[in-house]
């Protein structure tokens, strides 16, 4: 499975990637990591991922329009938002606009392993 990574944070980003690449038999590929959203359409078009991770608040386009974008350009994606954002109404806009899955911030490695295995299922 190519994964793209879409979050404005660095250590999110490496965080995701190391938990990705050594999650069971670690079926998924980091195809790319991206800042915001306008990256992570940019980098999807170029990589066609099958399964994208996404934060929803971020700088120049935020999660909630990427994720709209970015099942638009590739309806079989598969979307899990990760974000520390509490407010069920925003998820459930997520969930809305395309995404199938929803973890908070923080996580464990486990929990991120878990929903990305659900996620792909």
């Amino acid at each position: 499975m190519r994964l793209l990574i879409v979050d404005d944070s660095n250590i999110i980003r490496t965080r995701i990637a190391r938990v990705a690449a050594d999650w069971r038999a670690s079926e998924f590929m980091v195809v790319g990591m991206a800042r915001n959203g306008i990256e992570g359409l940019r980098l999807a078009a170029a990589h066609r991922p099958d399964v994208v991770t996404m934060d929803l608040t971020m700088p120049e386009m935020d999660g909630i329009e990427c994720v709209e974008r970015l099942v638009e350009m590739l309806p079989e994606v598969k979307v899990l938002v990760v974000s520390a954002l509490s407010d069920k109404a925003t998820a459930l806009q997520a969930l809305k606009r395309g995404a199938q899955g929803f973890l908070y911030k923080p996580f464990t490695e486990a929990q991120l392993g878990a929903a990305l295995t659900e996620l792909v299922s």
